[in-house]
């Protein structure tokens, strides 16, 4: 959450922000600033993280609800409705404040699509989840490609929608449903083994180190897996520019293996107690996520009107204050939400 607020700081506040993670927004050889690019690198980690705990959250639930007695139906329900609510609040009050005038299908878009679909494919086994989520990963720059071929080169708004993205005047497809998915799977099939035990660090740590090391041997040899987004030279930088739209292979596996890493370290600090406590704050922006997220972006957004656009500087000062700013708020909301479970909270 802190580091998604970095970004979207950046996009509100920084007129050098960098964006040039895909392989359709950046010209090959075209300069990498590291302190624009950094800033916004540090951010990719947020979404595949948002969705891979989304799918274990939700795992986590049904598993819940099903042990209440809920019937396969109502569960279903459940799911579909926070599914669309989700769609509803990208297209409606979130490309308000990213892309006035049009529609920008991000992450809300994902999420919420992925989960509309886990409704009917929490049917399958949690290994048969992870193994297809897994192939979806490790075959979606082949998928994309074939899509891309079929549709002459150019998406159509079904494969847009689905595998690559797209640019259709005023809508956007930023996050296509199916990479995103697959990660919703992996985190699907994580969940359900917290069912049976706590979470393990030493084997989220080996899962991280394993995952750190295919994106290690994808990026040196540069070619597929890379999602044309090819590394220019050994620098830091370009082992790192890698396609975040859609997803490519190297961008999955870092991103997921440096989550799992933080979440060893998050597990171990758990165990210890006087060391989890310091990390009260984060814990609460964690579990207040889609209220705060659903504010953030109208405060920075509002906050540029009258600065305007001050740059980098700004950007992590602007990113602090409107953590400070809504803390408070997130946990007065927390509470309620604790003494309201079964009311309009539920889906916020």
């Amino acid at each position: 959450m802190v580091l998604m607020t970095i970004d979207h700081a950046s996009a509100a506040l920084n007129p050098g922000r960098l964006v040039t993670d895909s392989p359709f927004m950046h010209t090959p050889g075209a300069a990498l600033p590291v302190e624009q690019f950094m800033t916004r690198w540090i951010s990719h980690l947020c979404a595949p993280t948002f969705v891979f705990l989304a799918g274990a959250a939700l795992a986590l639930s049904v598993e819940r609800r099903v042990a209440a007695g809920d019937s396969a139906r109502s569960i279903d329900r459940a799911i579909v409705a926070r599914g669309l609510l989700l769609v509803l609040l990208e297209v409606t009050w979130m490309s308000l404040a990213f892309m006035p005038g049009g529609v920008l299908l991000q992450v809300l878009y994902a999420l919420g699509a992925a989960m509309i679909l886990m409704a009917p494919l929490r049917r399958l086994s949690a290994r048969t989840l992870a193994i297809l989520g897994a192939l979806l990963i490790g075959f979606g720059e082949a998928l994309a490609g074939l899509a891309l071929h079929l549709s002459g080169g150019e998406p159509g708004l079904a494969a847009a929608l689905l595998l690559t993205g797209g640019f259709f005047g005023p809508l956007i497809v930023a996050y296509p449903v199916i990479p995103w998915l697959a990660i919703m799977m992996l985190g699907w099939a994580w969940g359900a083994t917290l069912v049976r035990r706590r979470p393990q660090p030493r084997r989220l740590a080996l899962v991280g180190v394993a995952a750190l090391a295919g994106f290690f041997a994808l990026r040196g040899l540069n070619g597929y897996g890379n999602m044309l987004l090819l590394r220019e030279d050994l620098s830091p930088v370009q082992w790192l520019h890698v396609s975040k739209y859609p997803p490519s292979l190297t961008f999955t596996l870092l991103e997921l293996g440096l989550m799992a890493l933080l979440l060893a370290l998050f597990a171990r600090l758990r165990e210890r107690g006087d060391a989890w406590a310091a990390l009260s704050i984060l814990g609460t922006l964690g579990s207040t996520a889609l209220f705060y997220y659903l504010l953030h972006v109208h405060l920075l957004e509002v906050s540029a009107l009258v600065l305007g656009k001050p740059g980098l500087g700004a950007t992590y000062l602007g990113a602090g204050l409107t953590l400070a700013v809504l803390y408070p708020l997130c946990v007065v909301y927390r509470r309620y939400k604790a003494a309201h479970p079964n009311g309009w909270t539920r889906y916020i």
